[in-house]
């Protein structure tokens, strides 16, 4: 006829009558006069913080609840923060919950998830949960870089570089990281004829970088892609427009060309040009060997030219010491006598000295 319940201090009871919910029991002895069996009394810990039940809603909605826990209705447009001791603790999706303050200082947050973004001073804390992850897309901007928010398509912020978590479900946000350092291009293996047919391969570097994160993303799909193919037509309009004598001579002049035009389309892109330098120009195999021809024939010449500059010059410093020597016979003397030393010192020499002649001249020297 009676049934008998004990709750524990750190337990409660959830009456049923005729599984009709009747309200909360606290710690203590209950009697129950129950002669059909309908009364029924679950037993649950308030140790743990989370009101787990079949018919949480049903006990929601009596309001025996809002005493001793945390009671929440979650609309579709919100979330929660839930934390406990001062510990974080979950981020509630929409629905119903109840927390149990008899044990722990229960603390939530209701956030308004039609701001997309989430801040939070616990950012980190939050995103790094399981119930964060489930909830929150993380992005991290890298240090150099940009990040531009993209709502259902539409430009929302530009970001610097930190970590930042945008909620699930509440409309399509995407983030495009752009990188800010200076980037090199290689343009290479492009086939061009000069103004006077000839074809030749040529290596170009770009160094760039992105001045406008906005207009880069947004002008063209790919806005690598877009420089690469500038680039080629900018080499082409320019190396076109040249012979290849002048295109090999004129180097400097072409690069800063080259630049001057690339950088007017780069601008579009919301790109700026830091440099642009051909790495390297390629010849057929016939084109080179006539140009080494060329090159040799043109030192030869120089090579004879400078040869008969030297004999020139040899032949008029003899033709002046000629003359110097006629008009003065003992320098002549003088001279001759530097020449049989000359031969002395290298080979036995021996000098007969006649009556007159040389004798004479010699001891007149002397």
């Amino acid at each position: 006829m009676f049934r008998r319940f004990k709750i524990r201090e750190h337990e409660r009871g959830f009456l049923f009558r005729d599984r009709e919910f009747r309200g909360v029991l606290r710690p203590g002895v209950r009697w129950f006069a129950d002669p059909l069996r309908k009364v029924r009394v679950d037993v649950v810990s308030v140790r743990d913080v989370w009101v787990r039940h079949a018919e949480l809603d049903v006990l929601v909605k009596s309001g025996a609840l809002a005493k001793e826990a945390e009671v929440l209705s979650l609309a579709d447009t919100q979330r929660a923060l839930v934390f406990v001791d001062g510990r974080f603790e979950a981020v509630l999706r929409p629905g119903i919950y109840a927390l149990w303050k008899a044990f722990h200082e229960v603390r939530v947050e209701l956030v308004d998830a039609r701001e997309v973004r989430f801040t939070h001073d616990r950012l980190a804390t939050v995103v790094a949960s399981a119930s964060g992850r489930e909830l929150l897309d993380a992005f991290t901007v890298e240090a150099g870089h940009v990040g531009l928010v993209f709502k259902d398509g539409r430009h929302e912020a530009t970001l610097r570089p930190d970590t930042y978590a945008f909620w699930k479900g509440m409309g399509k946000v995407r983030l495009v990281p752009v990188d800010l350092r200076e980037q090199v291009a290689d343009v290479a293996g492009q086939e061009i004829m000069t103004a006077d047919k000839v074809t030749l391969r040529l290596n170009a570097v770009v160094t760039y970088r992105v001045a406008d994160a906005l207009q880069a993303v947004t002008a063209v799909d790919d806005f690598r892609q877009a420089l690469y193919r500038e680039a080629q037509l900018s080499l082409r309009a320019v190396i076109g427009a040249r012979p290849l004598d002048a295109l090999l001579t004129e180097k400097d002049a072409v690069a800063q060309e080259l630049h001057d035009t690339l950088r007017v389309r780069a601008g579009n892109l919301g790109l700026t040009v830091v440099a642009l330098g051909i790495r390297d120009v390629i010849l057929p195999g016939e084109m080179k060997d006539l140009l080494n021809k060329v090159t040799e024939a043109q030192k030869a010449a120089e090579a004879a030219l400078i040869t008969r500059r030297e004999e020139t010059a040899a032949m008029r410093s003899q033709a002046n010491t000629a003359r110097i020597l006629e008009g003065s016979p003992t320098l002549m003397r003088l001279r001759e006598l530097e020449v049989l030393e000359r031969v002395a010192a290298k080979a036995k020499l021996s000098v007969i000295l006649g009556d007159k002649g040389l004798t004479e001249s010699v001891v007149r020297l002397l």
